[in-house]
């Protein structure tokens, strides 16, 4: 039975999600509306499992709605931060930087659950994934202290997914 679940639902936290998402996107609660929302989180994750990697080992589900929390809060924080630098900051004044972060995250899953992070974060993108995959360059908007911007992805995002992929 167990075999047989897991070929029909390789990816089942992704196939309620993706039951979840349709539905909200529908605008539309209707059992019709979930049930094709289930197809979809069926057909979805079996037409593209050739691509995928292997499945992370230890993922804590529970740790990850916490963790998804938090970078929801982040976001809606440095959305007023960069809407405060683009009306009070004058070009002439902003000072961006290029920061060079050193992963200990090994997990692909996990560095680019990091790099999406950093990048969903207003005044933060990810630029790029060294070759090795030990290092991410990130371009900051607008900072007075690089090192400080370093140490807090690491010790707010790197270390809780660390926890997550464990």
């Amino acid at each position: 039975m167990t075999r047989a679940f897991y070929w029909l639902m390789p990816h089942p936290y992704l196939t309620l999600l993706l039951t979840v998402v349709w539905v909200i996107l529908q605008n539309e609660v209707s059992a019709g509306m979930v049930v094709f929302g289930i197809i979809l989180g069926i057909i979805i994750p079996r037409a593209t499992a050739i691509w995928w990697p292997d499945t992370p080992k230890g993922f804590s589900l529970g740790k990850m709605t916490t963790y998804s929390l938090m970078v929801l809060w982040d976001i809606l924080v440095a959305n007023i931060q960069v809407a405060w630098i683009v009306l009070s900051v004058p070009n002439a004044k902003l000072n961006p930087a290029w920061i060079i972060i050193p992963l200990d995250l090994r997990q692909p899953e996990a560095i680019t659950v990091l790099a999406g992070t950093i990048t969903l974060t207003p005044g933060t993108v990810s630029a790029d994934l060294s070759d090795s995959g030990h290092s991410l360059l990130v371009h900051v908007l607008h900072t007075d202290d690089p090192d400080a911007i370093r140490d807090d992805i690491k010790n707010r995002y790197e270390h809780r997914l660390k926890e997550i992929f464990s």
